[in-house]
């Protein structure tokens, strides 16, 4: 907006310049491709929003007045960063709707994701990929907030979360199993053990973990009402990996997914601290934006529900 408040039209800009470097408004006009008298039209209502006369009409060519001098060089400086901006802006367009962009816990953007991508990459083109690793409360949000167009975590019937609730599509991609797992002692058994008749240290998820949602949904129907009661906690963390260290450190035993703890307990440096048994079978879930997506991400979708991601 300009002096009372009057709208600006662009077009007028470039009429300016084109009146500035030709001199003439029958050139200019024809320049232009405009009928001369809605060029003339046009660069005075400029000079009404400037607020002041740009051109000097006593003589022959067309000159510009002295604010005029002074407003072409802003001008084309103030038109040169609005073109760099438009093509700026289509840029990060085009490179959004060609990208994917998937969310994913940390758990398994540390053990199934990449595996799962190199297969999925081997089947399709997929162009530029964005991920974020947060935990499954922070992954649910950003799917909620439409940020990202995917999220990978664990998943079990017993345990929605908010993207079943809120009906967001899922594929199941895999499967997983939390183990209970302990440092062992020096004879190799576990330092800290279920079923041993006494209150083990135990190492469990925050409330914004996915799998801790799912440990205590599923514990009372899995192990007995009284299970939780035997349990002494000593740590809480949102990610398994952390759990894992302090696992690992003998701080007590966690549950973890075999995903992370399998070659771990091939080579002894943990143990299944519940003789094989107090196990709970996991999904490994793709979720998917509700919404039509870009093509890419359409066509991975396509490929995942055909089964042929090859996870």
């Amino acid at each position: 907006m300009g002096p009372g408040n009057r709208p600006l039209d662009l077009e007028w800009l470039e009429d300016f310049l084109a009146l500035a470097e030709s001199g003439n408004f029958s050139r200019a006009a024809q320049a232009r491709s405009i009928a001369q008298p809605a060029f003339s039209r046009h660069i005075r209502s400029l000079e009404e929003w400037v607020g002041v006369d740009l051109f000097d009409r006593s003589g022959h060519p067309t000159a510009l007045t002295a604010a005029g001098k002074r407003f072409q060089p802003l001008l084309q400086e103030v038109l040169a960063d609005l073109e760099a901006a438009r093509i700026k802006a289509r840029a990060a367009h085009d490179l959004d709707a060609a990208s994917l962009s998937f969310a994913a816990t940390h758990v398994l953007s540390l053990t199934f994701f990449p595996r799962w991508l190199g297969s999925v990459e081997s089947r399709l083109s997929m162009g530029p990929i964005q991920t974020v690793s947060d935990s499954s409360y922070a992954c649910e949000d950003l799917m909620l907030q439409r940020r990202v167009q995917f999220v990978l975590c664990h998943g079990h019937a017993g345990a929605p979360g908010r993207l079943d609730d809120t009906g967001y599509p899922v594929q199941r991609l895999s499967e997983d199993v939390l183990v209970p797992v302990s440092a062992p002692d020096a004879n190799g058994a576990p330092l800290h053990a279920l079923g041993a008749g006494q209150s083990p240290s135990v190492l469990v998820y925050s409330d914004a973990s996915g799998l801790g949602r799912i440990m205590r949904a599923m514990q009372d129907s899995e192990f007995g009402k009284d299970f939780a009661a035997s349990l002494s906690i000593v740590f809480t963390a949102h990610h398994a990996a952390l759990l894992r260290t302090m696992a690992l450190e003998g701080r007590g035993l966690a549950w973890l997914p075999m995903s992370l703890v399998a070659d771990d307990l091939r080579s002894g440096t943990l143990v299944d601290a519940g003789a094989g048994g107090w196990r709970v079978p996991v999904d490994i879930r793709l979720y998917r934006q509700q919404a039509h997506m870009a093509p890419v991400a359409e066509a991975l979708w396509a490929l995942v529900s055909e089964g042929a991601s090859g996870a």
